[in-house]
């Protein structure tokens, strides 16, 4: 790593490069990931596994009751609910490689290269920078591999060049603001089992909102929360995307909730990163 340990104060001349240091400590999470593999494999597998059970499993009688061209859940029910449930568990994929993120975080806080990180002259903001960068990537390959796998069990987008093209611009803000939540998560666990189980109201987020069935199925209590928590605009956002049907207000107000999550979770990394600093 082309950084050193600073005894006392920088010498004379001696600047930061907040982007020289961002990219070391972003290959540092990529060689990271290629000798660990294993994270990524099961970050990917849950919404796989997840993909397959609601396809394979329920999704006869669910697509039958979406209104699937076969009552009684045949083939054409499956194919109508594996087009429904699709965008869904794109979403848990992203909340499954942001976990991978916190649980990063976490171990290197608890196995202190952090400490040595800020005895070292290197930008402050690029630690974690590097985190979110390498998540980033982790998250769009394993997109590409769910996605993927969708086409095969029978999902089948109308979406045109255009539309696929907002999908992956619409998908990257969506990441982006729940890793730098997990960045915050994170360094706020005080273990390495803690920072995987914090995260875990996003994964089971989209089971309460649209993701799996409508809505207006829900009790009245619980259709109220789903309207109106932030994982029903985005996978309305993404379904309306990927099917060619209207989105309406969802765009918007899905952009809405990235930004004040990603705003709310750079704020809290950065203000536990310093805190932390200053001890």
């Amino acid at each position: 790593m082309s950084t050193r340990a600073l005894t006392g104060p920088a010498p004379a001349g001696l600047r930061f490069h907040p982007l020289r240091d961002s990219a070391t400590m972003l290959r540092r999470n990529l060689k990271r990931m290629l000798r660990y593999p294993s994270m990524t494999v099961t970050l990917v597998g849950m919404p796989v596994v997840f993909l397959l059970l609601f396809v394979y499993v329920l999704g006869g009688t669910l697509g039958a009751g979406l209104g699937g061209p076969v009552p009684g859940g045949g083939a054409g029910g499956r194919a109508a609910y594996a087009n429904y449930v699709a965008p869904a568990i794109i979403l848990m994929t992203v909340t499954a490689t942001v976990q991978g993120t916190a649980i990063s975080i976490a171990m290197d806080m608890t196995e202190g290269i952090i400490t040595r990180f800020r005895t070292m002259h290197i930008a402050r903001v690029s630690v974690l920078t590097g985190h979110v960068l390498g998540s980033l990537i982790q998250a769009v390959f394993s997109l590409a591999v769910v996605i993927g796998v969708a086409l095969l069990v029978g999902f089948r987008p109308t979406a045109g060049l255009g539309a696929w093209l907002a999908t992956a611009g619409f998908l990257v803000a969506v990441t982006f603001a729940l890793i730098w939540l997990s960045v915050a998560l994170g360094q706020v666990s005080k273990s390495v089992e803690t920072a995987s189980n914090l995260p875990m109201p996003l994964v089971l987020l989209p089971f309460l909102g649209s993701g799996f069935v409508p809505t207006d199925s829900m009790p009245a209590g619980l259709r109220w929360f789903a309207e109106y928590q932030p994982f029903t605009p985005i996978i309305e956002t993404l379904r309306g995307l990927l099917t060619d049907k209207p989105i309406g207000n969802n765009a918007w107000i899905a952009l809405a909730w990235c930004a004040v999550i990603a705003l709310g979770g750079y704020l809290w990394s950065k203000r536990l990163f310093n805190r932390e600093s200053s001890h």
